[in-house]
Order: structure tokens, then C-alpha cells, then sequence
């Protein structure tokens, strides 16, 4: 079996999202889209983004940002591996990251890629979504969308069902870069698994 990585289109990643993963939905804002592939079939992507919290790009006094999807379909390389190769795909990308952040939904993911990838747990979070159309989204997603997070707006021009939906949260991961001087991080080459189709530049809005 064929398998490589690469940065990949805001339509494939989009495909994938909104296909593969249960948001159904891209995140907003400046994202980095690594496409995966396997048997030179498109499969899947992981997306790093600056996510719905606006301080995240200056998190614990660093700079970081947030493991925001992982969306693929049927797959026979492990996650793990996956999500490793795109951290190093990252890091190489953008040098001056100090972490990457990831909210997880334990009741989805079992926690696995965190506790394989040395990420640390750094808490929990409360959220609250508004539900348009049978979809979860986030407020900020709906406001950038709308430019409203009312519930009676959106009841009368998008969902006449719209409506808001308090969850019991997500734990929060964080996986610290080691600074410069250190090369475990980049220096074990992914060579093979360059080349994907229709390779972008990786910064996109």
C-alpha cells in the first residue's frame, strides 16, 4: 500500500470535512490543510487552525494554535501516524510555534492520539452551540456567517427550528514544541510521503 501527505486544497479539505467528520463543517479563520492519501486515493486531512478561541495564537505566552480536524474516511494507516507526520509537516512550516491545541470530545475520541503523542492534559472546557438546520455550530461560526448569534433572527430568516444547545464540554490537550537546538521534532524525514495532488500554498483563508 501506497501512502503519502501533502498540503492540499481548501475544496479537498472541505470535501472531507464536510463529508468525514462529524461537524460537518470548515473552521474559520486562517487554516494549514495537509491532505493525506493511500493508494494515491484521497482519504482524508488534518487541519491546524487559530480555532474559536481568540487568544489561542498567544496561548501560555507562546505562539500556537489548534489541531482543529481530523477528517478522514475508511483508512488503513493508523491516526497516530497520521497526526505525527502533520505535526512535523507543521513544525517544519512554521518554525516559531511553541504548542498546538487540541479540544477533544472524549465521548467521540477515546483519547488515543494524545496519550500516544506525549500531549498533556491542560484542563476542560463548556461549550454552547447553536443548532441550525440539525447541524451543531459554533457561535463564532455562526456570527462570521450571519453577522448574528440571535436565535429569533435566525429563527425567522435561516431555521425556523434554530435553536441553542449547552454540551458537557471537551478536555483540553496541548503538545509543547521543544525550542530550537532540539531536532527530534523535524528532523525524521517523511521522504515518500510528499507529492500529493494538487498541492497549495499551506497558509489559506
Amino acid at each position: 500500500m501506497s501512502f503519502k501527505m501533502d498540503w492540499c486544497t481548501h475544496d479537498a479539505a472541505k470535501y472531507a470535512v464536510e463529508n468525514w467528520h462529524y461537524s460537518g463543517c470548515m473552521p474559520s479563520g486562517k487554516t494549514v490543510k495537509i491532505g493525506v492519501w493511500e493508494n494515491d486515493r484521497f482519504i482524508g486531512c488534518v487541519i491546524f487552525a487559530l480555532g474559536t478561541n481568540p487568544h489561542i495564537a498567544s496561548y501560555g505566552g507562546g505562539k500556537a494554535c489548534e489541531l482543529a480536524r481530523i477528517a478522514l474516511t475508511n483508512h488503513k494507516t493508523p491516526v497516530t501516524r497520521i497526526v505525527s507526520i502533520a505535526l512535523k509537516m507543521l513544525r517544519k512550516h512554521c518554525p516559531n510555534l511553541d504548542a498546538v491545541i487540541s479540544y477533544a470530545d472524549l465521548d467521540r475520541h477515546p483519547g488515543t492520539i494524545y496519550k500516544a503523542g506525549n500531549w498533556k492534559l491542560d484542563g476542560s472546557t463548556t461549550e454552547s452551540f447553536t443548532v441550525i438546520h440539525g447541524k451543531k455550530i459554533h457561535p463564532r461560526t455562526v456570527y462570521s456567517k450571519y453577522g448574528t448569534r440571535s436565535i429569533e433572527w435566525l429563527r425567522k430568516h435561516v431555521d425556523s427550528k434554530a435553536h441553542k444547545m449547552q454540551t458537557k464540554g471537551k478536555k483540553r490537550f496541548i503538545l509543547y514544541f521543544k525550542r530550537a537546538g532540539s531536532k527530534d521534532i523535524v528532523a525524521k524525514s517523511y521522504q515518500g510521503l510528499e507529492g500529493g495532488e494538487n498541492p497549495t500554498s499551506a497558509l489559506q483563508e
